[in-house]
């Protein structure tokens, strides 16, 4: 029978065709592949080679090709539950760990670092930690630091009394080095700290047996300068010290310090604050301190009292000592304290700023701020009634209150004799305060750490009548204004409306309504230097308000000159380009003629002090590169063959050679370019290139003008003390996110480690 009775397939071999279905397939003919996709020519062979089959096999192979498919289905799905399983099981396996992390103390060295202390323990988020007495179950750490032994002066340098030079016990020695060390200061200037120092320095010169060359009794014949010069040339070598010497010191006092830096609270590692004693030295104080000048002595291990749990390894002490006493109080926040000599005062070895511990209390402390909020109002309706109570105390208590909440004044405390004449609201005296009718009051005292407080301010007239009462005669100057009040009786008034109210909240709690207030004014637009510059002013304003002030620094003049010098450098620099600009194109100044009309504005005489300046810190740049090579491979000699020592000095030398060439040719240049305003151009260089870099130093001037008027603004005024201490930190960190500022901006790392709560749980919209 014939296959086909088309003529096509007449003259193809049989073998080459096949029929299936009464269809014919052409096995042979590779031009029907050749426009076809691969997968399509696969499954063609396969059909043709399943029509060679007879249907039982191929219905079997069907059969066995899909329980096969079926079968790795199967075995994906099982596959893909046991992924899930595996994952599942690492996740509850990893809440459980946490959760027996929390439940149980783990006993580690507090030196040492482990899995679960690098995680941030997010205690904010833990309502437990912010209730109860209790401030921890297990505390571990290793001690403190003391300062080393005196090491006494070499026998050259002695103090020179009546000329003539002494020898000193070394205790005594020790005393008058801490004198000689700083004569040139203004505190050794001032009568005070003399005569405060050379009483405490006769003292311990008695104690040690005195001098035998003489009779020390008159500060006026004592001479400290060879000990001055002494201390002088070993800071000038000290700072002499290459870099890699100074790295290797700080490395090594990093080392030794590590284990102290930390202890084990609760299993977790937390960070401690001052973990150092304080060295003996020459109290300062702030501002006109009586106790200015005397000495702060020595304290030793019996002086120290530890605080850790029970089962701790009690710490060492130094050899030859004893801990004076160990403590296991969960219920304070403290490792070690010891009482100083200066005021008797006791002092502490505290957890770190952003340990959990200090977290909790500055949360706490501002979360009271946020609910004065909701009693703010009665108790200024209650206050304002009681400012016309018959009974004197709550005419007092009303007054203080007003004062208090209006001025952000301290509550103040009653002082001793010997300490610094500081007062506060409380404590006000006569001639603290003037009055000028009709409801003028001017305040006039020295607040905490001597700062003065004066100010003149326009009260409620019914104040005003009051405090003229408190100031009737037989009163004078020294009696106290608020005779029958003290800061316990005030806080029992406040603490009447909300457990825990104190003065102190008050001032927090208007420094942060203040700054909520400041921060709502300011406009979302402008660069990040701009925003921060107004934050900085809203910062201002709380401080002025709880009277942080601060003297001008030393370095503030110089440093005020030293941004105008650079203003003036860049305005130069920007000159400078735009006269290249218009010798590419003289053309441009008839477009662009208030763009260039800065040329004309600098004086000749002003361009060559600028460019003498300039050439002037090139030179002392390279100086200073040439003196820190020249230490670098000196410092190495040692690690290194002479021939490489004396390679490395001749290429120094063609280096400092190199670099003399070019700053000879940049010297010439410059030089030439200020008498003839010519400029040596590339080809490459075009007017766009040249508009593109006067925009650049337009965007740097204006930075720096921002720079050099906050920096003005606030030379007087403490911004960090009020936005570290009486700001609410989430309201800085909402500012940041609403505003996109950059928190590096407006916090320092420290201070970032220290509010990790507040930028973890505040919000573009959190508010005060």
């Amino acid at each position: 029978m014939p296959v086909s009775s088309s003529g096509e397939d007449e003259d193809k071999p049989l073998k080459s065709l096949t029929r299936r279905n009464n269809h014919v397939i052409d096995l042979d003919e590779d031009d029907d592949y050749e426009d076809t996709p691969l997968k399509e020519v696969k499954v063609r062979k396969r059909k043709a080679e399943t029509a060679k089959k007879p249907r039982k096999k191929v219905k079997k192979e069907k059969k066995e090709v899909k329980k096969e498919k079926e079968v790795k289905k199967e075995k994906k799905v099982t596959k893909e539950k046991k992924k899930v399983t595996k994952k599942v099981k690492k996740e509850v396996k990893k809440e459980v760990k946490k959760e027996v992390k929390k439940e149980t103390s783990v006993k580690q060295d507090p030196g040492k670092d482990s899995d679960s202390q690098s995680d941030v323990y997010r205690w904010w988020e833990n309502e437990d930690e912010l209730e109860g007495e209790i401030k921890w179950h297990t505390l571990q750490h290793h001690g403190i630091i003391f300062p080393p032994e005196y090491k006494p002066l070499p026998k050259r340098v002695k103090l020179l009394y009546d000329g003539k030079p002494v020898s000193l016990p070394p205790s005594a020695e020790e005393v008058a080095g801490f004198f000689g060390a700083m004569i040139q200061t203004e505190h050794a200037k001032n009568p005070v700290f003399q005569k405060n120092f050379f009483h405490d320095f006769l003292e311990v010169l008695k104690e040690s047996g005195g001098s035998p060359e003489a009779e020390i009794k008159e500060f006026e014949k004592c001479d400290f300068s060879l000990m001055y010069a002494h201390f002088e040339k070993e800071r000038e070598k000290k700072k002499a010290l290459p870099p890699q010497e100074k790295r290797r010191i700080r490395e090594e006092k990093a080392k030794l310090e590590e284990k102290y830096r930390f202890c084990l609270l609760d299993g977790r590692k937390e960070q401690v604050g001052n973990f150092r004693i304080e060295p003996p030295g020459l109290f300062r104080g702030r501002g006109a301190h009586p106790k200015t000048g005397k000495l702060k002595r020595r304290v030793y291990p019996e002086q120290v009292t530890l605080n850790l749990d029970e089962k701790a390894h009690v710490p060492s002490p130094p050899r030859g000592h004893n801990w004076g006493e160990v403590r296991h109080d969960n219920t304070v926040a403290w490792l070690a304290m010891w009482r100083e000599n200066i005021s008797n005062s006791v002092k502490y070895v505290r957890f770190g700023n952003n340990s959990t511990l200090k977290g909790i209390s500055d949360f706490k402390k501002f979360e009271k701020a946020r609910a004065l909020k909701d009693y703010i109002d009665a108790i200024r309706i209650d206050y304002k009634k009681k400012l016309k109570s018959e009974l004197m105390l709550d005419r007092q208590i009303a007054t203080a209150t007003y004062l208090i909440d209006v001025f952000a004044l301290r509550a103040g405390g009653e002082k001793s004799d010997d300490e610094a004449d500081t007062v506060g609201c409380c404590s006000l005296r006569y001639e603290h305060v003037f009055l000028k009718p009709p409801s003028t009051v001017i305040f006039d005292f020295l607040g905490k750490d001597s700062v003065r407080f004066y100010q003149e301010v326009e009260v409620d007239k019914q104040v005003f009548k009051n405090i003229r009462i408190f100031k009737k005669s037989p009163k004078k100057p020294g009696d106290d204004l608020f005779d029958r009040l003290d800061p316990s009786i005030l806080n029992k008034y406040f603490s009447s409306y909300l457990p825990g109210l104190t003065a102190k909240v008050f001032r927090t709690y208007n420094a942060s309504k203040t700054m909520q207030e400041q921060l709502d004014l300011i406009p979302n637009e402008g660069t990040v230097n701009e925003k921060v510059v107004r934050f900085n002013a809203a910062n201002r304003e709380v401080a002025i308000l709880c009277n942080h002030q601060r003297s001008v620094t030393k370095g503030f003049e110089a440093g005020v000159q030293k941004m105008n010098e650079k203003i003036e450098e860049m305005r130069w620099r920007k000159t400078r380009l735009k006269r290249m600009i218009l010798q590419l194109d003289k053309k441009e100044k008839k477009k662009r003629p208030d763009y260039f009309a800065e040329i004309d504005e600098l004086p000749i005489e002003k361009e060559k002090e600028i460019v003498e300046r300039v050439l002037e810190k090139d030179k002392e740049r390279d100086e200073k590169w040439s003196l820190r090579e020249k230490q670098k491979i000196n410092w190495e000699k040692k690690s290194i063959t002479t021939e490489e020592y004396e390679q490395r000095l001749k290429t120094l030398e063609e280096d400092k050679k190199k670099r003399k060439v070019k700053y000879e040719e940049k010297h010439k240049q410059l030089k030439g370019e200020t008498k003839n305003h010519k400029y040596d151009l590339s080809s490459s260089m075009t007017v766009e290139k040249l508009d593109g870099q006067v925009e650049k130093l337009e965007e740097r001037i204006a930075n720096t003008n921002l720079q050099l008027k906050d920096r003005e603004d606030n030379s007087t005024v403490a911004l960090s003390t009020s936005k570290v201490n009486y700001i609410d930190p989430r309201l800085t960190v909402a500012f940041s996110k609403k505003f996109d500022v950059p928190l590096e901006k407006l916090f320092t790392k420290a201070l970032r480690e220290k509010f990790a709560w507040a930028i973890e749980s505040a919000d573009e919209k959190w508010r005060f």
